[in-house]
């Protein structure tokens, strides 16, 4: 493609509200441009970026015998309400009506639709198991779009969907998506993990997400320091062996601590550590409220108390409720003396406490000298604490190390939530009607694409790898006027065109100053810049990776090409 006949606006000055090095090279770069918030337009240059990320999923999809179809993005609202999600989704849905008011959804997901296609065209176990998907745009209307493509209102999604007669049969078509999602993102040159997620408001169990390691992710990964053992920091369970100390147990009593409300303060205030004190936290699960407790240097996982209770909300009690269920304020809660009919539990560190302190449930006081079992009761001792750095590996090898990563591909094991919903229904070999079992299988193909700008980046511009660059070569006449110049530039663009490679042809009048700076910036693997030694048909290498640079002839250079 010659430059000077597409459009690729590059920016000298980072944009203002551009807050990630994706967001602000995929701009100055030319691949995108914002339309509104969360909104963008993808240009040439990050058309075919992008297509690329899309040939390659595709590849692996298929591989793994899944078949491409394609839903409409406006979905009525009688599906989702079918679901039962059209109330429970949140605003996150953008919802609107059209001219004889009837309700629709900019798909956010497809699960409904999908349904509703199987459910209508699939009846008999022959034709399970089914795994089908698609490449489309998702809208979701975001509170805070931030940081590009990473978090949008309008993105492209890879969403697949699986249907099965059996249990087994879901299991063999997971490892085989677990499989493609990982040969996706290798061939991508994405650092990634493959981790134990939570499936959240998509119902199911068995998950994984596949993280892209990055400074900027929002999400905190936990992993082994000497296997390959990783998971959100919400799902990694803790294995830790405690130990109560060694010494007798004091009696119960009361202590004075004015104005002390925070774990911290506590702590110092009694000249004690945080493991000393025991945590407090009201929540509400559902429609009943819990008391949970933990170590004072730990912290309550409330997907933990969420999975405990098979509970669909779980959340902190508000001061309000805390003051009407404890009859004391937030940071004077505890567990001694409270409603029999309160349910306790607590992080299995607290069982191994000896002469802790906590709460009184009395403004400006606390218990100290208090033991588990003897001066409370707990309905369970469980894991629901967040692991930390340092702990040991839940399998065994190594310590617990954190990473920061940033979604871009998640598989489920949804079950029946949605066939029984909606009726999606087969019948098996004994010609009993049975619901269908379901898997959901996502990749964020725009966000992939941003994922891969914050890994290959350097101070100059984007640095593209091999299987997402729009262009293999970058060809650069110095001197566009100059005759010599200008035909040997033709005639490498020509060549390396006809052997297969796809090229980027800088023939625009510019200074080579503004051509260097723009070759930098867009990141194509190889800049050929053809200059004062054309008439010796000599040209001048540049590897962007490496920041390498040879010269070599124009027939040693379509050789070294081909072998690229």
């Amino acid at each position: 493609m010659r430059q000077s006949m597409t459009l690729i606006p590059t920016l000298r000055e980072v944009p203002a509200d551009a807050e990630v090095k994706s967001h602000q090279l995929l701009l100055r770069a030319g691949f995108i441009r914002q339309n509104t918030s969360g909104i963008y337009s993808f240009l040439p240059l990050g058309k075919k970026a992008l297509k690329n990320v899309e040939d390659i999923i595709r590849e692996e999809m298929d591989r793994s015998g899944a078949v491409e179809l394609l839903m409409p993005a406006m979905q009525a609202a009688e599906l989702w309400q079918e679901s039962g999600r059209w109330y429970s989704y949140g605003p996150e849905l953008m919802r609107l009506r059209d001219r004889h008011d009837r309700e629709f959804a900019l798909g956010a997901t497809h699960e409904e639709v999908i349904t509703t296609i199987v459910r209508d065209e699939v009846k008999s176990y022959k034709k399970l198991p089914l795994s089908l998907y698609q490449i489309q745009t998702k809208f979701r209307d975001e509170k805070r779009p931030r940081f590009g493509l990473l978090r949008g209102r309008e993105f492209l999604m890879k969403d697949a969907y699986s249907f099965h007669a059996n249990q087994e049969s879901l299991d063999e078509v997971y490892e085989k998506m677990y499989t493609a999602y990982s040969n996706i993102f290798s061939r991508l040159g994405l650092n990634f993990r493959a981790v134990i997620a939570d499936s959240g408001a998509m119902g199911g169990k068995d998950t994984h997400e596949f993280m892209v390691l990055s400074e900027i992710g929002e999400d905190t990964i936990a992993y082994s320091s000497d296997s390959s053992f990783a998971a959100n920091i919400e799902m990694a369970p803790v294995v830790v062996s405690y130990e109560k100390k060694a010494e007798a147990e004091k009696e119960l009593q009361k202590v004075s601590t004015p104005n002390q409300k925070t774990i911290e303060e506590v702590a110092a205030y009694l000249n004690m550590e945080k493991v000393d004190l025991i945590k407090s936290i009201l929540f509400k699960v559902d429609d009943k409220f819990v008391l949970t407790l933990a170590r004072g240097d730990h912290e309550i996982n409330d997907v933990k108390l969420k999975n405990l209770y098979q509970a669909s909300v779980v959340e902190v009690a508000s001061s309000e409720d805390v003051q009407k269920v404890m009859g004391a304020s937030i940071g004077s809660v505890g567990p001694i003396s409270v409603a029999e009919e309160l349910e306790i539990v607590a992080d299995t560190a607290v069982e191994y406490m000896v002469n802790a302190v906590c709460g009184a449930n009395e403004e400006g006081v606390h218990y100290q000298h208090v033991n588990p079992s003897r001066d409370f009761s707990v309905s369970q001792f469980t894991d629901l604490r967040f692991i930390k750095e340092g702990d040991p590996s839940p399998d065994g090898q190594g310590i617990i190390q954190f990473a920061k990563g940033i979604e871009v591909g998640h598989i489920f094991k949804l079950g029946t939530r949605y066939s029984e919903a909606m009726g999606a229904t087969f019948l098996d070999d004994n010609g009993r009607s049975q619901p269908m079992i379901m898997g959901c299988y996502g990749i964020g193909v725009s966000r992939v694409l941003a994922a891969v700008v914050e890994q290959y980046h350097d101070d100059n511009g984007i640095v593209w790898p091999k299987a997402v660059t729009p262009y293999h070569a970058h060809v650069i006449p110095v001197n566009a006027k100059n005759e010599t110049q200008l035909n040997l530039a033709e005639e490498i663009y020509q060549k390396l065109k006809d052997s297969g490679k796809d090229v980027l042809f800088d023939d625009r009048q510019e200074r080579p100053g503004v051509k260097f700076a723009d070759a930098d910036l867009i990141g194509l693997p190889v800049r050929i810049t053809v200059g004062k030694k054309a008439e010796e048909n000599m040209v001048e290498v540049k590897w962007r990776a490496t920041g390498e640079m040879e010269e070599m002839t124009v027939e040693e250079l379509i050789q070294t090409m081909q072998k690229k």
